[in-house]
């Protein structure tokens, strides 16, 4: 199974680049992660168009058989281990690509949410999007070493 974050923003945030990369990089020989980066829309739309926009260049490179997990401030709350069982049940069902969408700064349209496999918030308040990336790639090591081993997670 591939691993894909689709992320909203500008990038060349270094702080994040570097976290994310040094996380990601422990994983790739079981569990590949690639991200890609999307642009966001213009300011000057409004709010419901920029999310609208976003989502939809989510929704436009997925592929038949990809499973979704948007992460969005109106998603459930979960453990690690509910997490890691999310995943393996991804990998147990053969999932080509497991894809994690981390909207721009107003999140997911209700298109991309109805359109996910699973809806899921880091935290009670809202993140940064560079920060939700470097806290995913954190929680996918994690997940990483509960499926496959090692003394990480507790």
């Amino acid at each position: 199974m591939k691993v894909l974050i689709f992320r909203t923003g500008k990038g060349k945030c270094r702080w994040a680049d570097q976290g994310t990369q040094d996380w990601l990089k422990r994983i790739q020989k079981r569990l590949p992660v690639q991200e890609v980066l999307l642009k966001p829309s213009p300011d000057h739309l409004s709010i419901e168009k920029r999310r609208s926009l976003e989502s939809q260049a989510i929704l436009s490179r997925l592929k038949p058989g990809d499973a979704v997990i948007c992460l969005d401030e109106r998603g459930e709350l979960w453990k690690t281990e509910r997490f890691s069982s999310v995943v393996q049940e991804a990998m147990n069902r053969s999932t080509k690509r497991l894809i994690f969408a981390v909207g721009g700064p107003f999140g997911h349209s209700p298109q991309l949410r109805a359109a996910a496999w699973k809806t899921v918030a880091l935290s009670k308040m809202v993140l940064n999007h560079e920060l939700a990336r470097l806290i995913l790639a954190e929680q996918l090591y994690r997940v990483y070493t509960l499926i496959w081993g090692g003394d990480y997670h507790h």
